[in-house]
């Protein structure tokens, strides 16, 4: 049962017939990991700490730069050369200090991951860099913990959603195969546009938050694409290879 502050704290989402208190209850005893604090993290942790998410464990280990200010909005100015991880915790504890933060305050190896993302209900890949999505990808896909993944550049940014537990799921790899290289462009060589992260990375804690409450999500298995100069988005279905070797293993 809600306290008498936790139901004014979330009076919002207890109004609403799909969340009300049950389903604040199921937000209060999730658990998720946050892969990454940047352009896409910050709104996604503000998100979620802010919705009562019971446990988030934030992971980044770099410190934060002042050219990151343009569009990693859960830091400020006095924070500049201090690590993410910690302003990250300093900041989402103020935001709600109901909620339980574990800080990994350095990049995640495969082998961290299979450390964590046993523990949680879903990950959210805020990474910036392939091989870090590659390798929360097979970890999730072992685990059969879902993933939710978004990317931007420039004006354009894509979302996508795989659900492991349901066996028809493609996944990351079956969309960029084992020998595909590092993008050429990056937001460090060709530049983003900030609020394109807030709105991607709001759409990963959107539905970050119908996941966990059980909601069934349209986009499992889909390629969202988001073109924020003409306000478009399409949506391409990923086909789940048979060669695939992570997600098809026998």
């Amino acid at each position: 049962m809600l306290s008498d502050r936790e139901k004014k704290r979330y009076s919002r989402h207890l109004l609403l017939g799909d969340i009300g208190e049950a389903g604040q209850l199921k937000l209060s005893q999730s658990k998720v990991l946050i892969v990454g604090l940047g352009g896409l993290g910050s709104p996604v942790a503000l998100y979620l700490a802010a919705a009562g998410i019971g446990k988030l464990l934030i992971a980044d280990g770099d410190s934060l730069d002042i050219t990151n200010l343009q569009r990693q909005i859960l830091f400020d100015t006095d924070g500049a050369g201090e690590p993410k991880a910690d302003l990250a915790e300093e900041r989402l504890s103020g935001l709600n200090p109901e909620i339980d933060l574990e800080v990994i305050d350095h990049a995640l190896t495969e082998e961290d991951l299979r450390e964590y993302v046993p523990e949680v209900d879903l990950v959210l890949d805020c990474s910036d860099n392939l091989g870090t999505r590659k390798a929360v990808n097979r970890v999730c896909v072992a685990e059969r913990i879902p993933l939710l993944s978004a990317a931007a550049i420039r004006w354009e940014g894509h979302l996508m959603l795989f659900d492991y537990r349901r066996p028809e799921t493609p996944c990351y790899e079956c969309l960029y195969p084992p020998d595909a290289a590092e993008p050429v462009l990056n937001c460090s060589t060709s530049g983003v546009v900030g609020p394109l992260l807030g709105i991607l990375g709001s759409m990963q804690a959107l539905e970050a938050i119908k996941l966990l409450l059980g909601m069934t999500s349209d986009i499992n298995g889909k390629l969202m694409m988001f073109d924020g100069k003409h306000h478009q988005w399409q949506s391409f279905r990923i086909q789940k290879k048979p060669s695939c070797p992570v997600c098809n293993l026998s």
